[in-house]
């Protein structure tokens, strides 16, 4: 799945230099909040809190703001109610599509996540109804010329994880979901803090998309990726390397 992936990583990289930082950091902030609220203020004792802070800083997100987040979330009394919600479909091409949101309004979040299906000339399944194409497992990314693509295998190996996908880039590490935080820190202390790292929703299974089917899937992500409520979408496309290319280099 070496052309889901390289996208995978080449989307994340252009979120950074790309995304509206006021949207990205209020959705870093949400699941920080939620994690704190949940777990409590400390991150060596809440995976999840100590998970959302990795992600913000690695979005350059400041730290008065993480700070901000957690004491929001820790402060008790009246505060916002966010629910977990995952929403599953086909977008266009009968690609599979995952959405994880975090929602203070299931009805508002569920009508518009639908219409952006619509619109996008894809359809809003039942859950259960795409995610047995998809391996629920950690994934953690080094880059490159943190250590040589033979010295990393074998210290991911060691550390517990399933495979890794070395580039000229990053260095990409996977692992099994229960596994993820162990491998995590074992490899962290070698290594340092990770440039990526969390749970993913990995396919088992991919669908082959032309030029056209690649720009329209795009398009849906985006759309999707644009609501307040969305924080994180996962498809199971795959096109070749050439068409990413391209897309990529138009911007």
């Amino acid at each position: 799945m070496a052309g889901h992936s390289k996208w995978a990583n080449i989307k994340h990289r252009k979120g950074r230099a790309d995304a509206v930082r006021a949207k990205l950091f209020s959705k870093l902030g949400r699941e920080i909040y939620v994690a704190a609220k949940l777990g409590g203020g400390d991150p060596d004792m809440n995976p999840r809190l100590r998970l959302a802070i990795a992600t913000a800083r690695g979005q350059s997100m400041p730290k008065d703001g993480i700070e901000k987040n957690i004491q929001k979330g820790i402060g008790g009394g009246e505060g916002e109610e966010y629910e977990e919600i995952r929403y599953e479909g086909y977008g266009p091409g009968g690609i599979a599509v995952i959405v994880e949101c975090l929602s203070d309004n299931r009805n508002r979040t569920a009508a518009e996540v639908r219409s952006i299906f619509a619109k996008g000339n894809g359809n809003l399944g039942e859950t259960g109804s795409v995610n047995f194409m998809f391996d629920r497992c950690g994934e953690i990314a080094y880059p490159a010329d943190k250590a040589g693509a033979d010295d990393m295998f074998e210290a991911a190996l060691e550390a517990g994880a399933s495979d890794v996908e070395s580039d000229d880039e990053e260095h990409r590490i996977l692992c099994e979901a229960d596994d993820f935080a162990a491998v995590r820190d074992t490899l962290e202390a070698k290594y340092g803090e990770p440039e990526r790292q969390g749970l993913i929703w990995k396919p088992n299974v991919t669908s082959e998309v032309d030029e056209d089917g690649a720009h329209a899937i795009l398009r849906l992500v985006d759309a999707l990726e644009d609501s307040d409520d969305v924080q994180h979408v996962t498809t199971n496309f795959e096109a070749p390397d050439a068409v990413m290319e391209k897309i990529m280099a138009e911007g």
